[in-house]
């Protein structure tokens, strides 16, 4: 029987974890756009939860894809975290270091949960939060000893273009877009060069943000409840995250898992695939759209 966790952990809960559990990772799993910059590597050396490895979603990846950080094998991710320390009853709790409180951190929840390792959680609020509360960081980092980790990819949760393209057909399952509205509509930039915003046909909104409190936290699972209904989105169906690269859209796949979905699938190449392939009138948009 694998290990199950809670979604979601408190910086208290973590703190007084951190004392006493010994099958326990923390990970950074920091990841920025690049436009804006920030040298994850060189924050996380600066200061980071003690205990704490880094997990680099732009090395943990097919490196054979065109595409940003997509998934990598089974096999790679197995590797990938076992230099990290980390074995099939490991506890691996993740955050990262963004003002939002929950940025690209999700998505790493979700691939460990996708590759069938279930006893992973969150911390609720991030670094912004475990800081404003006065706890300690630090800067020393040891390298843990290499352990064993089996990895077993649930393909169900994973939808590629032909699945999204096949969808606006069928109707299968809904989509779901974590991407702020103005660039879902098509009036703000996108962050990528040569991408032009909009959205898929019949998908619905609900930027990554909205999730979160001010204070950085998720909201309750009545609060986020009340959010999907109000998005039109129906918890008793299947449901495929997406944004520019399905990063933030795990955002969403954590707040249905908090209200209860059995697992929320992601269209792993995300708008930034979609726009390159997708014939004109297949992209949505109040701005320019994609033009012959």
């Amino acid at each position: 029987m694998a290990l199950q966790a809670r979604a979601l952990v408190t910086s208290k809960w973590l703190a007084e974890a951190i004392k006493v559990q010994d099958k326990m990772r923390i990970l950074d799993t920091s990841w920025f756009l690049p436009k804006l910059r920030r040298n994850t590597k060189s924050e996380f050396k600066q200061r980071h939860i003690p205990g704490a490895a880094f997990f680099d979603i732009d090395q943990c990846c097919d490196k054979t894809s065109p595409l940003d950080h997509m998934l990598p094998s089974e096999k790679f991710f197995a590797d990938y975290v076992g230099n990290l320390g980390i074995e099939r009853d490991t506890h691996v709790v993740v955050y990262d270091a963004s003002e939002f409180g929950a940025f690209s951190a999700p998505r790493v929840w979700w691939m460990f949960r996708v590759f069938g390792h279930s006893a992973v959680s969150l911390l609720d609020g991030g670094l912004r939060n475990w800081e404003l509360e006065g706890r300690l960081v630090s800067d020393k980092y040891v390298r843990p000893a290499p352990s064993e980790f089996k990895a077993s990819l649930n393909r169900s949760w994973i939808k590629t273009y032909e699945d999204i393209l096949d969808n606006l057909e069928t109707k299968k399952f809904q989509v779901v877009d974590a991407r702020p509205a103005g660039r879902f509509k098509g009036l703000d930039p996108e962050p990528r060069d040569n991408t032009e915003p909009g959205h898929i046909p019949g998908s619905i909104n609900m930027p990554f943000h909205s999730f979160l409190s001010p204070s950085g936290h998720f909201l309750s699972k009545e609060q986020l409840q009340a959010l999907f209904t109000r998005a039109g989105v129906d918890l008793s169906r299947p449901i495929c995250v997406s944004c520019g690269s399905a990063v933030t859209a795990c955002n969403v796949a954590l707040a249905a898992h908090e209200c209860g979905h059995p697992g929320v699938s992601v269209y792993d190449g995300g708008w930034s695939e979609w726009y390159t392939r997708a014939v004109p009138e297949h992209v949505l948009s109040e701005g320019r759209g994609k033009h012959v």
